[in-house]
């Protein structure tokens, strides 16, 4: 299974006090699509710019459809972009996808949205997700730490570097835009409560 599947299985079984924010999602799991074609020799980095490659198809259609994606023509694109453009509503894809499988489960007659109640079925899949990160594989470890905001746990404390510079320059984009998007929630929040109080004085 996709290391983006695994992750967005991992990350609906987290507690709500530990929910993780639908966008800093759809970002990692453009991280994860981005580190699992250069695992699989498809991609393949240029400094930071991403450079498609060639190799067997996977059995993902989402990961396909992640490959089918990439800029083929000058000037490609860099990680960072990538991660924006591919990430938008991708956690709600990865959702229904894993929801198609069978591998969520959720109150009947809800709708299928990341903030309803839904979590991981007890499947092969969610147990072999759960042995990956236990056994601190530095792709899915490291997208989970920075998830969730560096908080070390059983499964992701000692969280190593990945042996791969690419995939470590990726690792880097996501954190960098996690931060990003977390200073833009913040900034949001600081004007909507300005302009409240302009209403209220």
């Amino acid at each position: 299974m996709s290391t983006a599947r695994e992750l967005t299985l991992l990350t609906l079984a987290l507690p709500p006090d530990r929910a993780v924010e639908q966008g800093d999602l759809s970002l990692a799991l453009a991280g994860a699509e981005a580190a699992d074609l250069l695992a699989d020799g498809r991609l393949s980095l240029d400094g930071d710019r991403l450079v498609p490659g060639e190799g067997a198809a996977s059995n993902a259609p989402l990961l396909e459809e992640a490959f089918a994606a990439l800029v083929r023509l000058q000037p490609r694109e860099t990680v960072e972009q990538w991660l924006w453009r591919r990430g938008e509503g991708l956690a709600e894809a990865y959702a229904a996808d894993l929801h198609r499988a069978g591998l969520l489960v959720r109150p009947h007659g809800r709708g299928l949205r990341l903030s309803a109640p839904v979590e991981p079925a007890d499947s092969p899949e969610y147990r072999h997700a759960r042995e990956r990160l236990a056994s601190g594989d530095p792709v899915l470890t490291g997208l989970m730490v920075l998830l969730t905001a560096g908080e070390a746990t059983p499964e992701t404390d000692g969280a190593l570097l990945a042996p791969d510079d690419a995939v470590n320059t990726v690792l880097a984009a996501v954190g960098d835009a996690v931060t990003d998007l977390e200073a833009a929630r913040l900034r949001r929040d600081v004007e909507e409560a300005a302009f409240d109080n302009i209403w209220r004085a």
